[in-house]
């Protein structure tokens, strides 16, 4: 089998879901005994602090809980992320859950607002 190069692996990801791409991440996790969230927790960390306290430019929105009725939940997260109903409800069931990462606060806001309106429990981070 031929070696694969760093800018094959990122084209394949740019072709897949986010529901394939968090399926990705837990089977190398899997396979190769690590965690990738242990990973990714560091630099964010370090690259807050050169900021002096301000607020970040970019953040993901966490989807903590659905809430009493997990059909709105679905639907808003649809149409949030552009998935399909299966990927939608995938993200829904594998609470916590990042719905959107890298956007802007007040973007993030405005998805807050949508979820929590559909009854779901959200976090900011």
């Amino acid at each position: 089998m031929a070696k694969l190069k760093k800018e094959d692996v990122i084209s394949g990801l740019k072709e897949m879901s986010m529901v394939e791409v968090m399926d990705l991440v837990k089977a190398i996790e899997e396979e190769f005994g690590v965690k990738a969230a242990a990973a990714a927790a560091a630099p964010a960390g370090g690259a807050a602090a050169p900021a002096g306290g301000a607020a970040p430019s970019e953040v993901s929105v966490i989807l903590k809980s659905f809430g009493a009725s997990k059909v709105p939940v679905i639907k808003a997260v649809q149409t949030i992320t552009g998935l399909g109903l299966m990927d939608a409800k995938k993200i829904v069931d594998a609470v916590p859950a990042p719905v959107k990462e890298k956007i802007s606060p007040s973007e993030a806001e405005a998805i807050q607002k949508e979820l929590v309106a559909a009854g779901a429990e959200v976090e900011i981070k």
